[in-house]
């Protein structure tokens, strides 16, 4: 990591499903294998979560064609259920995500510290992608 403060990037869906439903298909390992990718040829076949303070985390991306892979991992500072969670990245890089419940629907609110390799455009729209892809299985998946 480099000195000075890091950029703080902000991404954020309307989901149309209730707040409980949307926090169980975050938060759970069956759930998070579904939905955890940026786009159709990459996916998550392995997913881990200890959903509490000090707890650990961690999931396995991977490109299809096996390419390319790595853990996304870290450590929770902060549990507070159906409202939010904050974690540190492996890299000491800090989350928080915001459940907002509206009527029937899920506002998702995710603020992240961006990595200093990769453009923050592009860390936006990779982190958008996964939340979009998100927002797609929670409204379509219908177990509880």
């Amino acid at each position: 990591m480099g000195t000075g403060n890091p950029v703080t990037l902000t991404v954020e869906a309307i989901v149309h499903s209730p707040v409980e439903s949307v926090w169980k298909y975050w938060t759970e390992p069956k759930h998070i294998t579904q939905w955890n990718s940026p786009s159709d040829d990459w996916h998550t076949p392995y997913a881990e979560n200890d959903l509490k303070v000090g707890g650990k985390f961690v999931s396995r991306m991977e490109a299809k064609d096996g390419s390319f892979g790595f853990d996304f991992g870290g450590v929770y500072d902060e549990v507070s259920v159906n409202e939010s969670i904050s974690y540190t990245i492996g890299d000491g890089r800090k989350v928080k995500i915001t459940f907002i419940r509206r009527d029937n629907d899920t506002q998702v609110i995710e603020s992240f510290e961006a990595e200093e390799t990769n453009a923050v455009e592009m860390q936006q729209a990779g982190w958008q992608a996964i939340l979009d892809n998100f927002k797609k299985y929670a409204e379509t998946t219908k177990e509880e």
